[in-house]
C-alpha cells in the first residue's frame, strides 16, 4: 500500500491506496494557518504514523501547495501558510514515517491523475488546469508528468496577456480567478452607476462588498444578472486565450479544468471559455481537443500523489 498526502492551504489531506484510482482510506484536516507549518507536521505525523502501520504502507508521495524541488524533495516556499520555505519535507517524511518519499506540486499530481484515472483517461497528452484562489497547471504526456527536473513548467496562470504586461502581477491568474472575480464585481459595485444589477449584487452581499465572493457573482450570473454575466465573460477571455497558446504549443488531446470558479456551470463558465479558446487557437488545431470538467473532486491531489509514488516505486 501506498500513502499519499495533500497539503494545502485550508486542507491536509491523507489517502491510502495502491495508485490505481482506488482508495482504501482517506483523512482529512482543516489546517489553522496560525500553527503555521509545524502544525501541518505535527497532524501528519500523527495520522501519518496510524496509517502507515495500519495498512502496511511502504511508500509515501505528497502533493504540496506551491512551488517545490521535485528532485531535492523541497518546499521552496507556501503562498499560504508561514514556516515552508526551503523546507526539506521529503527527507523530514522519511525520517519521521520511515517511508521513502517523493514530493511533487499540488496541481502537477492533480494533472497526472486526472490523466490516469480521470477526464483525461486514454489520452496521449493532458493539460490540466486549476482554476480557484490561483491558476495552476500541469502537462501529462504519455500518462507521466512532464518538466519534473525544471524550477517550473505550464504554468498557464503566469502567462502575461500582451506585451505591455511587463510586470509579474500583470498574469491571466490576476484576470481570470477568484480573487480576481472579486475584485471586478466590487469595482463594479462601487461604482457611482447604480442600476438594479448593482441593487441584485449589493443585497447578495448584504451590502458589504468586501464579502462579495466569486461563489456569490457565480450565483448573479446563474440567475442573469448582467454584471455578474460580463465579469465571468471577461475572465473567461483571459483565460480562453490563454488555453488556446497551450493548444498551440502542446496540442493537447484534453484540456481538464478543476478548481472551485470551474464550478459556476456550463452557461456561465465553460460555453464561454470555449468560445474564446476557439476564438484564439491556432486554426489547424481547431478540431483537435476537448476542454473537459476534471473529474475526481476534493480527492484529485491524493490520487496524484500516490500515482506519483506508484511511478516511482
Amino acid at each position: 500500500m501506498l500513502l499519499g498526502i495533500e497539503i494545502g492551504g485550508t486542507k491536509l489531506q491523507l489517502g491510502v491506496g495502491g495508485g490505481d484510482g482506488e482508495l482504501v482510506a482517506l483523512e482529512r484536516y482543516p489546517v489553522d494557518p496560525a500553527q503555521k507549518a509545524n502544525g501541518i507536521l505535527q497532524q501528519i505525523q500523527q495520522a501519518g504514523s496510524r496509517l502507515i502501520e495500519s495498512h502496511r504502507v511502504t511508500r509515501i508521495g505528497i502533493g504540496f501547495g506551491g512551488p517545490v524541488d521535485h528532485l531535492q524533495g523541497r518546499v521552496v516556499t507556501s503562498h499560504q501558510i508561514a514556516g515552508w520555505d526551503n523546507f526539506p519535507l521529503a527527507e523530514w517524511c522519511c525520517n519521521t514515517l520511515g517511508q521513502p518519499v517523493i514530493l511533487g506540486n499540488d496541481c502537477d499530481v492533480a494533472a497526472l491523475a486526472e490523466a490516469q484515472f480521470g477526464a483525461g483517461k486514454g489520452r496521449q497528452i493532458v493539460f490540466f488546469l486549476t482554476v480557484g484562489t490561483g491558476i495552476g497547471g500541469g502537462l501529462v504526456v504519455d500518462g507521466r508528468l512532464a518538466g519534473n527536473s525544471r524550477p517550473a513548467i505550464a504554468e498557464i496562470g503566469h502567462l502575461r496577456p500582451g506585451l505591455d504586461c511587463d510586470r509579474p502581477d500583470q498574469t491571466v491568474e490576476s484576470l481570470a480567478s477568484g480573487p480576481a472575480i472579486e475584485t471586478a464585481a466590487r469595482s463594479r459595485v462601487e461604482s457611482p452607476e447604480a442600476d438594479a444589477d448593482v441593487a441584485d449584487l449589493l443585497e447578495r452581499c448584504r451590502h458589504r462588498p468586501e464579502q462579495l465572493s466569486a461563489q456569490i457573482v457565480a450565483e448573479a450570473g446563474r440567475e442573469g444578472n448582467q454584471i455578474a454575466i460580463s465579469i465571468f465573460e471577461q475572465a473567461c477571455r483571459a483565460l480562453g486565450w490563454a488555453i488556446a497558446q497551450v493548444i498551440t504549443l502542446t496540442a493537447p488531446e484534453a484540456i481538464v479544468v478543476g478548481g472551485g470558479v470551474s464550478l459556476s456551470g456550463d452557461e456561465l463558465f465553460f460555453k464561454p471559455l470555449q468560445r474564446f479558446v476557439g476564438s484564439y487557437v491556432f486554426t489547424p488545431l481547431a478540431d483537435s481537443y476537448k476542454i473537459l470538467p476534471a473529474a475526481l473532486g476534493e480527492e484529485v491531489v491524493i490520487h496524484g500523489a500516490l500515482a506519483l509514488a506508484a511511478d516511482d516505486s
